[in-house]
């Protein structure tokens, strides 16, 4: 069964700052939409999943950090989406339920610089990864989930590839959304049986 961000045993895991300064992904190599920041660990991590990848394929790095205004806009448009979807759940059972696809903001990754929303590039473009990013499960009947078998073998075989570069590299994946992988997280904390994640919030260090 899939732990979520909302879980107790991901909240309660504390985060020890340890001041790692946040590093323009560009500098790194890696190929980004924009300017993208990420702590310097994770930057590192990915540039060396995207040397492990095939000639002709790259890592491409959606989003990175993201400010706490943003990521507290999009718990609440995604509550508020369920809310009207399933109007008898209570405001905690929508609290578990929107965990799933966004991080309550108290413990979310991006907001620390800890995550990358990111997909695999080919020389003709973004290759077949199931679903577009940020697909949600309603959206996506639950084929943005990393283990969903509704997509084709075309997509599980890159999405194989995917895992395969950034596990070698010290990631770990959010299993309800194929894109998203962190570094020093307290998700991360939990994967790897850490006693607590490295970073704090970070959007003020840029």
């Amino acid at each position: 069964m899939t732990v979520l961000l909302s879980d107790a045993r991901i909240t309660r895991i504390p985060a020890v700052e340890n001041g790692e300064p946040l590093v323009d992904l560009y500098t790194r190599d890696v190929l980004t939409s924009g300017r993208q920041f990420a702590r310097e660990s994770v930057a590192d991590r990915l540039a060396v999943a995207d040397a492990f990848l095939p000639v002709g394929i790259r890592l491409y790095v959606v989003e990175g950090l993201r400010p706490v205004a943003s990521q507290q806009a999009i718990w609440d448009g995604y509550c508020a989406e369920l809310q009207q979807l399933h109007p008898d759940l209570s405001a905690a059972e929508v609290h578990v339920l929107a965990s799933r696809f966004v991080s309550p903001i108290e413990v979310a990754p991006h907001v620390a610089g800890a995550a990358v929303d990111l997909t695999l590039m080919g020389a003709h473009g973004p290759l077949d990864l199931g679903t577009p990013i940020d697909a949600t499960p309603e959206q996506s009947n639950g084929a943005c989930f990393f283990a969903a078998t509704n997509i084709s073998r075309e997509a599980r075989t890159n999405r194989a590839l995917l895992a395969d570069v950034l596990t070698a590299a010290g990631l770990v994946n959010y299993p309800t959304e194929w894109w998203h992988w962190s570094y020093g997280d307290r998700y991360w904390a939990y994967k790897e049986e850490q006693p607590a994640a490295l970073y704090g919030p970070a959007y003020s260090r840029t």
